[in-house]
C-alpha cells in the first residue's frame, strides 16, 4: 500500500512539473502609433488569466509563465485605445510583439495623470523628479524654453544668478554632479548667460535628476545625477521647426531615411538641432538700459547636435550622435571667458531572440576647454579636460515582480590646469591623466505593497589606485491609495576636482583636477585615510495623494560629506616650501574639508484640463569645516521657494498663460574688512621683480578680507511671466507666437559686491522677449 501512495505521489509530481514546465515568455513595446515614442507604463494582460506585467520606462514589457500555444493578450492605457493581440507561445522561443496604440487628444490630460500615478505605484522615486519636454516648456516662464529653467523650480535646486548658470543640489556644488547626454558625460552643461543650457529642448525625451540617495547605476559623483535623453527622429516624413526670439534663434530638422515598412515608418532617421544666441547685438537694441561695461550684454553662445538612429522590427536600437558646443561672455575689452565642447559617441539597445534580458551600451569621447582672461597683460587661467566614458548594461527580467539589472563602466579622462601667479605664489600647471572602472548589479522586487531595490557598486579609481565600495538602498511601502512612504541612501564617491575659488558668489571660470596630490596628510590632527572624496546619503519622505488633481511630496535629507577636497583659500606659502614649523594648511595648493547638508523640500501640485499650478519650498542648511574653522559655503540658501502656474484658455486651449515666481534668502558672502598697498614680487611668469624701494613703491590696492562668509546678502525676489498663441495651418503645421518677460517687477536683486570698484552689481533687471516659432 506504501508503494502504491509513493507511486502516485510521485507521477503527480511529476506531471505537476511537466504541467508547469509547459509555459513560455511574452515580450514586446507599447509604442504611440503616430509619435513612435515609447508608453510608459501601459497594463498588459493575458485575457482570461491572472498574468499580467506593467511596461517599463521604454515602454518594455514581458509576461512570465504564460501557457503554450495561441493566447490574447489586451493592452492598454488611460486616454488610449485599447488593444488585443493574438500570440503563439512556444516553449522554445519566447514570442516577441510590438503594439501601436492610438491616442485620443481629448483624454490627454488624464494620460499625464495616470502616468504620473502608475510611476509612484511602480518606482521607489526618492530624491528624483522626471521632467518631461511639455514640463519643461511649462516651467520656462518668462522667455525661451530651457530646461535650466525647469531644473531651477525643481526642489531642493539652488542657482546662484543670472549669469554663470551653476545648480546647487542639496547642498553639493556644481562638480559633485553627474551630468550625462545619452550616456555621454559633459562637464559644462550650462551657459554664462544663466537662461540657457546646452540641451535643446525640442529634441529631449526625458530629463531624470535624481538631487539624493541615487542607485547604483550612477558613480564617479557624490551629490547628485542629472540624466538626459533625447528622443529619435520622425521616421514618417520630413519635419523641422523655426525659432527666434530677441534672445536666440534655433533650427531644427528630421528627417527619415531609407525604405518604409507597412505602416510608413522608415528604419533609419536623423536628426539636427543648431541654436545661437545674438544677445550681445540685439541687447543695443531691445535692453540698451541694461548697465554693463560693454557694449551690450556680451554673451554668446552656438550649439550644434546631430543624432542618427536606427531601429529594427523587434524594438532593438541603434543611435549615433555628436555636438559641438561653445559659449563666450565679455566683461570688458581687457576681461573675458571662452570655453568650447566637442563630442561623439554611439548607444543601442539590444533585445536577443532568445533571451528575457535587455542589453544597453555605448560609448563616447568628449573635450572641453575653457579660457579666461582678467585684466589687461594678465596671464590666463586655463583648463581641459577630454576622453572616454562608456559601458554595458544587462537588464534581466526574472518574473513580473521581480528584476535583476547589472552593468560596467569605464572612464578615461586627462586633465589640465594653468594657473598664472598670483599674491606670493608662482604661476602652476597640473596635467593628470586617470582612468576609473565602475561594476554595479541592484535587485527590484515589487509585491502588493512594497518596493525593495537593493544595489551595490564597485568603482575603482586609477590615479589613487583605490577601490570604493557603495552599498545601495531604496525602500517604498504603500500604506494606502493615497499614502506612500520612501527612502534611499547609501555610500558615494568621486575623484575630480573642481579648482575655482570659492571666496566669491561669482564664479563663471571651472577647472578641472582628478585628485590632485598636494593636500594635507592630516585633517584636525588625524591622518586622512583615503584621497577619495566620500558621501553618505539618507533621504526619506511620503507621497500624499489628497485627491486625483492634487498630489504632496515630502522629503527630509542629510548629506554628509566625510571628505571633499577644495581650493585652499589659506595658502601663503609655495607648495615646495619645506620649512617645518610652517603647517601644512598653508603651503598645500588644496585642502580636505568636511560639509554636512540637510534639509526638508515640499512639493505639492495641482493638475486639471486647463490649470497646472506647482509649489516648491525647500528649507535647508548647509556646513563646511575646513580643518581651521567651520563655515557656510556661498550656495548655502536657508529658504527657497518657487511658485509656478499654466493656464489655457481660448477656443480649443490654443492660448496659454505662464507665471513664476521664486523667492530665496540671501547668499553668505565674506565682508571686505579693508585694503591694503600690495607689492608684487613675482611677475606673470613666475620670476622674481626686480629689487624695489619699499620705500616709495607703490603697490596696487589688495583686499583685507573679513571672516569667511559670516555675513549675507540680501533676500532675492523674481516675477516672471509670459503668454503664447498657438495656431494650427494647413497639412497641420503649427505657429507659436509668444511674449514675456523675467524679473517683471524690475527687483533689484543683488549679483555681487565689487570688491575691486567697491560698488554693489545687481542681477539682470526686467528682460522682455517676444519669439515666434514654426514647426512643420
Amino acid at each position: 500500500m506504501k508503494i502504491k501512495y509513493t507511486l502516485s505521489l510521485v507521477i503527480c509530481l511529476f506531471f505537476s512539473a511537466l504541467a508547469f514546465a509547459q509555459t513560455g515568455k511574452v515580450r514586446g513595446f507599447v509604442i504611440d502609433k503616430e509619435s513612435d515614442a515609447p508608453i510608459p507604463f501601459a497594463n498588459v494582460v493575458v485575457q482570461g488569466l491572472s498574468i499580467g506585467a506593467v511596461a517599463n520606462d521604454e515602454g518594455y514589457f514581458i509576461l512570465s509563465n504564460v501557457p503554450l500555444g495561441k493566447q490574447t493578450i489586451e493592452i492598454s492605457f488611460v486616454g488610449y485605445e485599447t488593444i488585443t493581440e493574438e500570440v503563439v507561445v512556444s516553449e522554445v522561443r519566447i514570442a516577441s510583439v510590438k503594439i501601436y496604440m492610438g491616442a485620443s487628444s481629448e483624454l490627454l490630460q488624464d494620460v499625464e495623470v495616470s502616468a504620473d500615478r502608475q510611476e509612484r505605484e511602480t518606482k521607489v522615486l526618492t530624491g528624483v523628479v522626471s521632467l518631461d519636454p511639455k514640463e519643461i516648456q511649462q516651467f520656462s516662464v518668462g522667455g525661451d524654453a530651457d530646461i535650466i529653467k525647469a531644473i531651477q523650480v525643481l526642489p531642493g535646486v539652488v542657482t546662484t544668478g543670472d549669469q554663470g548658470g551653476q545648480l546647487y543640489i542639496r547642498g553639493g556644488a556644481p562638480i559633485q554632479n553627474l551630468i550625462t547626454l545619452d550616456g555621454m558625460i559633459v562637464y559644462n552643461p550650462f551657459h554664462s548667460i544663466g537662461f540657457f543650457s546646452v540641451f535643446d529642448a525640442d529634441i529631449i525625451q526625458s530629463a531624470d535628476v535624481y538631487s539624493g540617495g541615487f542607485n547604483a547605476e550612477y558613480g564617479s559623483r557624490n551629490s547628485a545625477v542629472m540624466d538626459v535623453r533625447t528622443r529619435v527622429a520622425n521616421r514618417k516624413e520630413m519635419s523641422g521647426k523655426v525659432f527666434a526670439s530677441t534672445y536666440s534663434s534655433k533650427l531644427l530638422l528630421e528627417t527619415p531615411m531609407g525604405k518604409k515598412n507597412e505602416r510608413g515608418m522608415a528604419p533609419v532617421s536623423l536628426m539636427v538641432s543648431a541654436k545661437t544666441s545674438y544677445l550681445e547685438q540685439s541687447s543695443q537694441i531691445f535692453y540698451p538700459y541694461v548697465e554693463t561695461e560693454y557694449d551690450g550684454l556680451p554673451f554668446n553662445f552656438t550649439d550644434v547636435y546631430a543624432k542618427l538612429s536606427s531601429q529594427s522590427d523587434n524594438g532593438s536600437k541603434f543611435n549615433v550622435f555628436g555636438f559641438s558646443f561653445d559659449d563666450g561672455v565679455r566683461f570688458a575689452s581687457d576681461n573675458s571667458i571662452d570655453w568650447n565642447s566637442l563630442g561623439a559617441g554611439f548607444n543601442f539597445t539590444a533585445v536577443p531572440a532568445s533571451s528575457s534580458v535587455l542589453i544597453d551600451g555605448g560609448a563616447s569621447y568628449s573635450n572641453y576647454e575653457i579660457v579666461s582672461i582678467e585684466g589687461a597683460g594678465e596671464s590666463p587661467k586655463e583648463s581641459s579636460i577630454s576622453g572616454f566614458n562608456g559601458g554595458l548594461d544587462f537588464t534581466y527580467f526574472l518574473r513580473e515582480n521581480e528584476q535583476f539589472k547589472y552593468g560596467l563602466e569605464a572612464i578615461t579622462y586627462r586633465t589640465a590646469l594653468k594657473l598664472p601667479a598670483g599674491d606670493f605664489l608662482p604661476k602652476s600647471e597640473e596635467i593628470q591623466n586617470t582612468t576609473e572602472l565602475g561594476a554595479y548589479a541592484q535587485y527590484k522586487f515589487t509585491a502588493k505593497r512594497l518596493i525593495i531595490e537593493p544595489g551595490f557598486r564597485v568603482h575603482y579609481y586609477g590615479s589613487q589606485d583605490e577601490v570604493s565600495l557603495e552599498p545601495r538602498l531604496g525602500l517604498k511601502y504603500t500604506i494606502n491609495d493615497w499614502l506612500r512612504l520612501k527612502a534611499s541612501g547609501g555610500l558615494y564617491s568621486q575623484n575630480l576636482v573642481a579648482s575655482n575659488s570659492d571666496r566669491d558668489v561669482v564664479n563663471l571660470f571651472y577647472g578641472f583636477l582628478s585628485g590632485p596630490d598636494d593636500v594635507p596628510s592630516t585633517f584636525r590632527g588625524e591622518t586622512i585615510p583615503t584621497a577619495l572624496q566620500k558621501a553618505k546619503h539618507v533621504v526619506a519622505g511620503l507621497e500624499i495623494e489628497v485627491s486625483k488633481e492634487i498630489t504632496l511630496n515630502i522629503e527630509g535629507y542629510i548629506k554628509d560629506f566625510d571628505q571633499i577636497t577644495n581650493v585652499n583659500r589659506n595658502q601663503i606659502y609655495a607648495s615646495d616650501n619645506n620649512d617645518p614649523d610652517i603647517a601644512e594648511i598653508y603651503k598645500t595648493k588644496y585642502i580636505v574639508e568636511q560639509g554636512l547638508a540637510q534639509g526638508i523640500d515640499l512639493l505639492a501640485t495641482y493638475r486639471t484640463k486647463k490649470l497646472y499650478l506647482w509649489a516648491a519650498y525647500s528649507l535647508s542648511k548647509v556646513t563646511r569645516d575646513d580643518g581651521l574653522q567651520e563655515y557656510y559655503p556661498y550656495f548655502d540658501r536657508r529658504h527657497n521657494l518657487n511658485l509656478v502656474g499654466n493656464y489655457t484658455f481660448g477656443e480649443e486651449g490654443t492660448w496659454e498663460f505662464s507665471l513664476r515666481y521664486n523667492f530665496g534668502t540671501g547668499f553668505p558672502f565674506t565682508p571686505t574688512q579693508g585694503y591694503y598697498s600690495q607689492l608684487t614680487f613675482i611677475d606673470n611668469t613666475g620670476n622674481a621683480q626686480p629689487s624695489q624701494d619699499l620705500t616709495t613703491t607703490n603697490g596696487n590696492p589688495a583686499v583685507i578680507y573679513g571672516d569667511l562668509n559670516d555675513k549675507r546678502l540680501p533676500n532675492y525676489h523674481r516675477v516672471d511671466l509670459s503668454i503664447k498663441k498657438t495656431i494650427t495651418l494647413k497639412n497641420e503645421n503649427v505657429l507659436e507666437l509668444s511674449a514675456g518677460a523675467t524679473n517683471i517687477l524690475n527687483y533689484e536683486n543683488i549679483f555681487y559686491w565689487d570688491r575691486e570698484e567697491n560698488k554693489r552689481v545687481n542681477q539682470l533687471p526686467i528682460m522682455p522677449t517676444v519669439s515666434l516659432m514654426y514647426s512643420f
